[in-house]
């Protein structure tokens, strides 16, 4: 391949980044009834960062680019879109093509040929374990693929925003107490399906983030009051009976037949429930996925013991675990989050901020502390 990389990150990350799609493509070869992408060459890997990148920084009309990026053939792609011509990949053709591709769900398919990539069409189906690359914004690009027989968010590889190179460490999820939402995020071999409810609570997150107003979401055991103890009574906005939408959903057995119908009544309720999220206060679940309330005020519990510490990590290569004081995370949100858990051990806490920092607490038994994992590189 002739294309020369310029952007210095595309040639650092590219090496860790073929490694984890070899490692993800031998796990999963030994399933006949998977179809899957190619594994991306190490020199593909870098070129197609580099001029996403370069790309991202350009504007068409006033506005930056938002693209996705699959690497496979034609022939992989379901139905696809396909050009009479394939066109040779420049930041310019991105450029230019990007308003036609910036709706979710829609990827322009790359390949190469003859020692050149080009851009072969768009497609909307891409098989598992397939090369993603999302232009986020100006210099935020992130390398992702879709969870192996799954349904959801995709599983993030690595996150460039500059400079700046996050690996996301998937050995995280084998550390004792890991919550299982990360763990969940995390495991590209686990084929966690809508009927999940941790995939669940990572659309609930994710839709968090996309809302922009910041929020917390606290995830409580079902068929437990103890939870009430660490809120402010009256609840703002409690809801009776539970509202149980998304437990009905993940109870039913969607087939092939109503299959898209079902995933969009999910889509739709999970909007409905995270935007409550935005509502000043906390939403309150079940881990049953049924609605308690939103607008509720965290305070302190009837153990009077304010939260002192705090474990922080991020599940990325080269991450080393810190403790702080709660007061050090950020503002009141995050600060009652914490002391929630710390109050409410079987419970987490999910917190989004404003600028799309997103956080999960959870009670780390091993270490007797409050645990808050900084995931917002798994959900970009």
């Amino acid at each position: 391949m002739t294309y020369r990389s310029t952007y210095q990150a595309a040639t650092n990350s590219a090496p860790a980044i073929e490694s984890h799609f070899q490692r993800l493509l031998a796990a999963a070869s030994g399933d006949d009834d998977s179809l899957l992408a190619p594994a991306p060459p190490l020199q593909v890997i870098s070129s197609i960062i580099d001029v996403a990148f370069w790309a991202s920084l350009r504007r068409e009309e006033g506005r930056s680019p938002k693209i996705s990026l699959a690497y496979l053939p034609p022939l992989l792609a379901g139905q696809p879109l396909v050009f009479e011509e394939p066109i040779l990949l420049t930041t310019y053709v991105l450029t230019k093509l990007a308003p036609a591709v910036e709706r979710s769900g829609i990827h322009l398919g790359v390949w190469d040929e003859d020692g050149e990539l080009y851009v072969w069409g768009t497609t909307r189906s891409i098989p598992d374990c397939c090369f993603v690359l999302e232009v986020i914004e100006p210099g935020l690009l992130v390398v992702k693929h879709r969870r192996i027989k799954g349904f959801g968010k995709f599983i993030n590889v690595a996150v460039l925003k500059g400079d700046e190179i996050k690996i996301i460490d998937g050995d995280s999820s084998s550390l004792p107490d890991c919550p299982a939402m990360l763990t969940s995020l995390l495991d590209y071999n686990s084929p966690a399906g809508w009927n999940d409810s941790l995939n669940v609570l990572v659309q609930l997150a994710a839709s968090m983030r996309a809302h922009g107003h910041g929020g917390s979401l606290l995830v409580v055991p079902a068929g437990s009051d103890t939870w009430r103890d660490s809120i402010i009574h009256p609840i703002t906005y409690p809801v009776a009976p539970a509202f149980d939408e998304l437990k009905t959903l993940m109870e039913q057995k969607a087939n092939k037949r109503n299959l898209l119908n079902w995933q969009e009544d999910v889509n739709r309720t999970i909007e409905s429930v995270a935007g409550l999220t935005a509502v000043d206060g906390a939403t309150i679940i079940t881990d049953q996925m049924q609605l308690l309330a939103f607008g509720a005020k965290i305070g302190l519990s009837s153990n009077g013991i304010p939260v002192e510490r705090m474990l922080v990590t991020e599940p990325v290569i080269g991450n080393i675990g810190t403790i702080i004081h709660p007061s050090q995370n950020g503002g009141t949100r995050h600060l009652s989050a914490a002391q929630f858990v710390f109050d409410q051990r079987d419970a987490i806490a999910l917190v989004s901020s404003q600028d799309g920092r997103f956080t999960i607490f959870s009670w780390s038994p091993c270490d007797g502390i409050v645990h808050a994992h900084y995931v917002d590189a798994l959900l970009l």
